[in-house]
């Protein structure tokens, strides 16, 4: 019987030390890993660790939402382990799925982490709904010819406000003053994007 790891996290800058940790503490070799969106299809990690699995085995992770891209993704996993006979253990949620009180704390959490998903796309819906309400352009910024340049720069002499340059030009506070002062913004093809989005937050970068 071996103990099989998976961890994830959903972006390179994030680190996954701390999964690695609780998986290596209850004796998982091999560990599958990988970072990719917890949305994306395709996860390599994923594939090659339900792959290697064998009747017998426990597969752990740190928690629900570190394995599946949906609840129904969860169940179908869940499903194909329990058809492998191969048992889910989730570390932090305390879940065992090989049991009927784990099977139970399994869809009432898996189901809970789908709705909290919906709930953040809703979320983030709304703000692009009112950005755009707003004016706030999406994509990606282009720089200025010198004429634009020079254009600009006479119309904020005149006292033309920032705001006003901002929505004419289609740029940022940051790329008109940078306009301004002389400091000339990225190329086209380096800006990035206008909008992020982090928990249904919406700013604005340059």
């Amino acid at each position: 019987m071996a103990h099989i790891g998976y961890a994830r996290v959903s972006s390179v800058g994030q680190s996954l030390a701390v999964q690695l940790d609780k998986l290596q503490a209850v004796g998982c070799d091999p560990i599958f890993q990988e970072k990719a969106s917890g949305t994306r299809e395709e996860r390599i990690a994923l594939t090659e660790c339900l792959r290697y699995i064998r009747k017998g085995d426990i597969l752990f992770i740190t928690r629900l939402d570190r394995l599946a891209r949906s609840t129904l993704h969860l169940c179908q996993i869940a499903a194909q382990l329990d058809k492998a006979g191969v048992a889910l253990k989730v570390i932090d949620q305390n879940i065992d799925i090989s049991d009927a009180t784990g099977r139970l704390l399994f869809n009432m959490l898996s189901a809970i982490a789908q709705f909290e998903t919906e709930l953040r796309a809703e979320r983030q819906r709304d703000g692009i709904q009112k950005a755009l309400a707003r004016g706030v352009r999406f994509g990606r910024q282009y720089a200025l010819t010198s004429a634009e340049v020079a254009s600009l720069r006479q119309q904020r002499a005149a006292g033309v406000r920032i705001k006003t340059l901002m929505h004419q030009y289609g740029l940022s506070k940051a790329s008109i003053y940078r306009y301004l002062d002389g400091r000339q913004p990225h190329a086209p093809d380096e800006m990035p994007t206008v909008l992020m989005h982090r928990n249904g937050v919406m700013a604005v970068v340059d």
